[in-house]
């Protein structure tokens, strides 16, 4: 059962490209509807602030929960290359009909839709680039998923510009938003035709018993062939213990990662990332910077977003995973605490003062995020969990991660209200700078969490991850291929 795609021999560079151009989409698909709503509830009776108005926008991040859930399964059983394709179909047609949907419900759903693919990349792209990478470079090619979702995010930014009224093209609002949303289909084509020449990953293939395609496979990322053959090795007796299903996960070997993988995907949302990459705008007007001001430093925002991303991914195999989880954790809460600190200024007075302090600890937030806990979270959870549930496991990671930001987001205006001291003119700041100290308390007990509860995994292959959870399950008392008590 050979399979065919091992002898399209792709160059290396090339397959890293395809493999993590999904999480583009995921960036731009996820960042584009902040610019595209200001033109869809004109047209089509959207009130600002409405049920309608929210539901659209969490429509994707609905649809990503159960495009998460479902895709590890499914990976486990049909194989990564496949799933990918799949997921780059889903993307194709719903940016189309999110383009062309001729009203409310259509968008919705095809948002949906959109939101099934967003899911289905974020579970499945780390872990795919994980299983092809090399240990000693898996850290730097799995957050090249990360350092596409802030080039999606990026060029969601400028097309945003680029598109509206005010825009290089002078489209009318009817059809501004439209091309905004039907651009993503540009590259889905591109991943779609890409992943037909994508390798399998070797893992797969030795589960499915195809132990040829996977030395093919193996041989293409390691010239050494005694590396490749240990490899093959490791990987067979690993492929030899039955797959699992929801007893495995949350079993006695699978439990520690388990453990790290929810906590680490929940933390990431709860730190407030998201909330200041999508409210940057808002979080600048409230510092009393111009309107014209806060939307043009998004672009800025979404460059700087890109070259920090990639200086991480330069230097993610020469840091420890965890060193960088707690030193990113650090920075984030002392640029929340100085953010929170500098808008209470503006509101006794210090106005010139308190706003660039706002804008340099904004900034300063985005550096220690990017370059930490987005691409981190993703590679940790795409690489720890045992080959027998890793689909499933790295699926519930990530349906958590896009559960916590559906929460996040939803409930943040909700918070900055509760947070608003009453009898107060103009308090919107001083909302936002109370729950930022939240956001900051969060981001200081997860450097407490990642020292205690979080698995090193840099420069170990994965194999060697699965047999260090086993003999912790077994150092316990359990059986470590069962998890059954001895």
């Amino acid at each position: 059962m050979s399979n065919a795609a091992t002898k399209h021999h792709m160059p290396i560079s090339v397959i890293y490209f395809f493999g993590a151009l999904g999480g583009l989409l995921f960036g731009y698909d996820t960042g584009v509807i902040s610019g595209a709503m200001l033109f869809i509830g004109h047209e089509l009776n959207i009130a600002n602030g409405s049920f309608q108005y929210g539901f659209l926008t969490a429509s994707t991040s609905i649809g990503a929960v159960f495009g998460a859930f479902f895709i590890g399964p499914l990976s486990d059983r049909f194989g990564r290359r496949h799933l990918l394709i799949t997921a780059a179909i889903i993307f194709f047609f719903a940016a189309l009909g999110s383009a062309f949907s001729p009203e409310y419900i259509a968008l919705v759903s095809f948002r949906f839709c959109l939101g099934i693919a967003v899911g289905a990349a974020s579970s499945l792209i780390p872990t795919y680039l994980a299983e092809l990478a090399p240990a000693e470079r898996r850290g730097t090619v799995g957050s090249l998923f990360q350092l596409m979702v802030m080039t999606g995010i990026f060029f969601a930014y400028v097309f945003n510009e680029w598109f509206s009224p005010q825009g290089g093209l002078n489209l009318s609002e009817s059809i501004s938003w439209r091309w905004m949303l039907g651009l993503a289909a540009v590259p889905a084509a591109i991943l779609w035709i890409g992943s037909i020449y994508l390798p399998e990953s070797p893992r797969f293939l030795v589960r499915k018993k195809d132990e040829a395609g996977a030395l093919k496979v193996l041989r293409q990322f390691n010239p050494d062939e005694n590396v490749v053959q240990k490899e093959l090795s490791d990987i067979k007796v690993q492929a030899s213990i039955p797959s699992g299903g929801w007893k495995e996960l949350f079993g006695p070997v699978a439990r520690p990662v388990l453990v790290m993988a929810v906590g680490l995907a929940i933390l990431q949302q709860v730190m407030g990332c998201n909330t200041v990459l999508y409210y940057a705008p808002t979080i600048f007007i409230s510092a009393g910077f111009s309107t014209h001001f806060a939307l043009q430093s998004h672009i800025v925002i979404g460059i700087f977003n890109v070259i920090v991303t990639a200086v991480a991914v330069s230097i993610m195999d020469k840091v420890n995973r965890k060193t960088m989880l707690i030193g990113g954790a650090i920075g984030m809460a002392a640029s929340l605490f100085a953010m929170s600190t500098a808008m209470l200024l503006l509101h006794a007075g210090n106005g010139n003062l308190g706003s660039w302090v706002c804008v340099i600890a904004l900034t300063l937030y985005i550096a220690f995020f990017s370059a930490t806990w987005g691409p981190v979270m993703w590679l940790m959870i795409g690489e720890a969990f045992p080959l027998n549930i890793r689909g499933l496991g790295n699926s519930f990671g990530a349906a958590v991660n896009w559960f916590a930001n559906f929460c996040v987001s939803e409930t943040f205006t909700v918070l900055l209200v509760a947070f608003e001291p009453k009898g107060v003119a103009n308090p919107e700041g001083q909302g936002i700078a109370r729950l930022f100290i939240v956001y900051g308390l969060f981001c200081a007990f997860a450097i407490w969490f990642v020292h205690k509860k979080a698995i090193e995994t840099r420069h170990r292959t994965l194999e060697d991850i699965e047999s260090g959870l086993r003999e912790r399950a077994a150092a316990k008392g359990y059986d470590p291929e069962t998890g059954q008590p001895k």
